[in-house]
């Protein structure tokens, strides 16, 4: 008969498994637990940084409001101030114009841009010498008329009679005495058109257009 195995080697045998086992279950979880670690903290960094990435957008979402704003408050700031240029022209322009979509541009550079333009425009210009046939036009038509109007102003006299016979011949000849420089306001209307000023010449065209006119006038209808 064969001899009985020896408990005592079954029983190591199965201690040592046993701790086998054990350590092996031991370093699955100490690999479990390393791995949950840096899957938390790879979650925490990506927490962080998506918390620093809505920060930085907060502040770019800031500035660009506090951009918008101080854009669109310099638009108007230079709309207004175009319009005080045009004066009576300025109804055509309208409201200040809304941002459109489009491709980004350099706002501060078209703000400069039209800055420089708003302060080329603060100095007008002289009129071309292509207008000056027609400032010498108005000149001649302006004291026309104002004789005309002072003719007209004597004749209403003379047939009215009484304190009018004497009130009306002076306001006419006051009249016709300012011909001279009632052409200078048709000639203030065209250099506004043309975005320029009424200079000397300008204004010494009309006067002595006008001065000529009224003094022909005198002696071709004392």
């Amino acid at each position: 008969m064969n001899a009985n195995p020896d408990p005592g080697t079954g029983y190591a045998a199965l201690v040592r498994q046993l701790a086998e086992l054990s350590g092996e279950a031991d370093a699955r979880r100490a690999e479990a637990d390393a791995w949950y670690e840096r899957q938390c903290a790879s979650a925490e960094r990506a927490v962080q940084d998506a918390e620093l990435a809505v920060r930085r957008a907060e502040a770019e979402l800031a500035a660009a409001r506090e951009e918008v704003e101080r854009t669109d408050a310099e638009v108007t700031v230079l709309w207004s101030t175009l319009r005080g240029l045009l004066g009576g022209n300025a109804r055509r322009l309208g409201d200040a114009p809304v941002p459109t979509r489009g491709p980004s541009e350099n706002t501060e550079a078209l703000l400069d841009g039209a800055r420089e333009l708003l302060e080329r425009a603060r100095r007008p210009g002289e009129l071309p010498s292509s207008t000056q046939p027609l400032l010498v036009l108005f000149g001649v038509l302006g004291a026309g008329a104002a004789y005309a109007l002072g003719l007209a102003a004597r004749a209403a006299g003379a047939r009215y009679g009484g304190d009018l016979a004497v009130g009306l011949p002076v306001l006419g000849l006051l009249v016709s005495l300012l011909g001279p420089v009632v052409g200078l306001a048709p000639a203030k209307v065209l250099a506004e058109r043309r975005y320029a000023g009424l200079d000397v010449r300008a204004v010494l065209l009309v006067v002595v257009a006008g001065l000529a006119t009224t003094g022909a006038l005198f002696a071709l209808f004392r």
